[in-house]
């Protein structure tokens, strides 16, 4: 399969999964008060961006399609590490075989969002890692991981994941990724599957 093949299909991929993912906060009652509430937000909101000019709005939607394809890689991601760790560590991976630095900036995340009385971004620990922990994480636990990457060397490995996050920068930021990023984005994502061939 060619490479353009393969990102195309990770791209459709994920935007099969968003349409059923729109689809089932519709059709049920905790979608229908979401996407009320969301109307609610978005009338606080929709006269003021009518100011922004055209351009830096038709900048937001290119971005768009690039931050989807980064939320669902890093949460692709996050979901392998914990699910990768719990079969090899056991439930308390977490205190176990996170490095201390990584455990204790999730915390601090996690309280200064909390002092701030945000809701909980969620009830896992690793999701208040940054990107570039979760690089740690790997490279800490490169034992427990390197089967499923016998293709790659733990450096290849790593080198990826901060290409990544690199990439990462702009869209994070909410900056314009130039079209040479945009695909690099693209080719950093179709490394790291490739990397577990």
């Amino acid at each position: 399969m060619s490479e353009d093949r393969e990102i195309e299909l990770f791209i459709l991929k994920n935007a099969v999964i968003t349409k059923e993912l729109r689809a089932a906060f519709t059709t049920n009652r905790v979608g229908n008060v979401r996407g009320a509430l969301e109307a609610q937000a978005d009338s606080l909101v929709n006269e003021y961006l009518r100011q922004v000019d055209f351009e830096t709005l038709a900048d937001a939607e290119r971005m768009s399609e690039f931050y989807q394809l980064f939320y669902a890689l890093e949460n692709d991601i996050r979901d392998l590490i914990e699910a990768t760790m719990i079969d090899s560590k056991g439930s308390d991976w977490w205190q176990t075989a996170v490095p201390q630095f990584v455990r204790e900036n999730a915390q601090k995340n996690h309280d200064r969002e909390a002092a701030e009385g945000l809701p909980p971004r969620s009830d896992r620990m690793l999701d208040y890692t940054t990107f570039g922990e979760l690089g740690e994480v790997l490279k800490d636990n490169w034992d427990v991981f390197s089967g499923m990457f016998s293709n790659a060397t733990r450096n290849r490995v790593l080198r990826v994941i901060n290409r990544l996050n690199l990439v990462r920068g702009p869209i994070a930021h909410c900056n314009f990724l130039p079209e040479e990023e945009a695909i690099r984005l693209k080719l950093a994502i179709r490394d790291w599957y490739k990397l577990m061939e």
